[in-house]
């Protein structure tokens, strides 16, 4: 298995020249002051007491209570996060420090960040920061940082489970065990192998690397896309070919993996025209962003039959509502936001955090390349001296 890194990523650039003047930066040197420090995360119930490693959850609190306190530091943990009377809310005008995760995320917005007077330090246990409103948060001065190498692995597994799930048909089979049916017709006729298909990634960073090397094994004919062409070396280890241009990669594959983040330019990119140039039958898997597939372009495409499966773990909004088309739509394999949220990820996210909070609690350094193959020194950063470091990559 891959050695999972603590590795701190930029998110996108915020254009240093769209102002002549720099922002107020807030001071995030280590100091033996106090801080408040507040996390926002799922609330676990019955399933907290289950597994004493189970710390990504509100009563587990990330791991880190008793370390922040011995440190003389105020930790309060919530999963109440979104109406103007949460207890998130009540906390934001003297917070110093907002822990929260992708899979609960507390929603940063311009507003909440012009109400903590105080807020020095956003952090997200996990990736993507799209929860986060980057322009106001360098506008303020705040650094902004999350820990996006400690879940990969667990993504990129999840990820490969979910195209053998939708390969081989596999949901239809499992209902039918728990109906009492018996009807192997009904799943056999559209079952494969995944020998020989062809597979693209849209996006080739860390989870997606490890999604071609774990796919290697099946002898699939691999295609990627992103911005960045990895070197020889690595397109060797994983037998993947480059395509440059993603509307020519798409109607080749038999299954299409999303790897991108979230941005203003990958918002609904995959909508009613771009889902049209998919190859009949196209098998989808996102564990990226929901946001990044227009809802009901990708319900109405599996009611027809031209996505002949989709599976995920990542809705808009989130989470999913009741009557969200994609509980209802058919040959879909989706689950609620899990894939990177395994226990062995929430124990590298807590070794991680300790290592990034620890010592200069607020003093942080970076050195980046712009090849996307970030380095990061023992104290982890995203952002600095009020901007937000430019990410040179599109996908994570």
């Amino acid at each position: 298995m891959a050695t999972r890194k603590a590795v701190v990523l930029g998110a996108q650039s915020l254009l240093r020249s769209s102002s002549t003047s720099s922002p107020s930066i807030r001071n995030l040197h280590a100091s033996s002051e106090s801080k408040k420090i507040v996390g926002v995360f799922y609330k676990a119930n019955e399933y907290a007491s289950m597994n004493p490693n189970f710390v990504g959850c509100a009563e587990g609190a990330l791991g880190i209570r008793d370390w922040l306190e011995s440190q003389g530091h105020q930790y309060i943990v919530t999963d109440d996060k979104d109406s103007p009377n949460s207890e998130l809310e009540k906390h934001i005008p003297d917070l110093h420090v907002l822990i929260s995760t992708p899979f609960h995320p507390a929603y940063v917005t311009a507003e909440r960040i012009k109400k903590a007077k105080n807020l020095q330090l956003l952090l997200t246990a996990g990736i993507g920061s799209d929860h986060i409103d980057l322009k106001a948060a360098a506008a303020a001065g705040l650094t902004v940082a999350e820990v996006t190498g400690s879940n990969v692995v667990s993504v990129a597994e999840d990820e490969l489970m979910r195209i053998l799930i939708l390969v081989r048909n596999f949901v239809p089979g499992y209902k039918q065990v728990i109906t009492g049916d018996w009807n192997v017709a009904a799943i056999a006729h559209r079952a494969y192998d995944l020998e020989g298909k062809t597979v693209g990634t849209v996006g080739a960073g860390r989870i997606g690397r490890l999604l071609l090397q774990r796919l290697k094994p099946f002898n699939c004919n691999l295609l990627y896309h992103d911005r960045v062409k990895m070197d020889s070396d690595l397109e060797s280890q994983t037998g993947a070919k480059y395509e440059e241009d993603l509307d020519a990669m798409l109607p080749k594959c038999d299954i299409i993996v999303i790897n991108m983040p979230l941005t203003e330019k990958t918002a609904g990119m995959f909508n009613k025209e771009k889902i049209a140039k998919l190859k009949k039958g196209v098998l989808i898997v996102n564990n990226a962003r929901g946001a990044i597939m227009d809802t009901q372009a990708v319900a109405d495409a599996c009611s027809s039959g031209h996505i002949a499966g989709y599976s995920g773990d990542v809705w808009f909004p989130q989470p999913a509502p009741k009557d969200h088309p994609w509980r209802y739509m058919p040959n879909q394999a989706m689950t609620p936001h899990i894939s990177g949220t395994t226990i062995d990820a929430q124990l590298e996210l807590r070794t991680c955090w300790i290592s990034t909070l620890k010592a200069k609690i607020f003093q942080h350094k970076i050195i980046s390349s712009r090849k996307g193959n970030w380095q990061v020194s023992t104290d982890n950063l995203l952002a600095s001296d009020g901007y937000i470091i430019e990410c040179h990559f599109s996908c994570e």
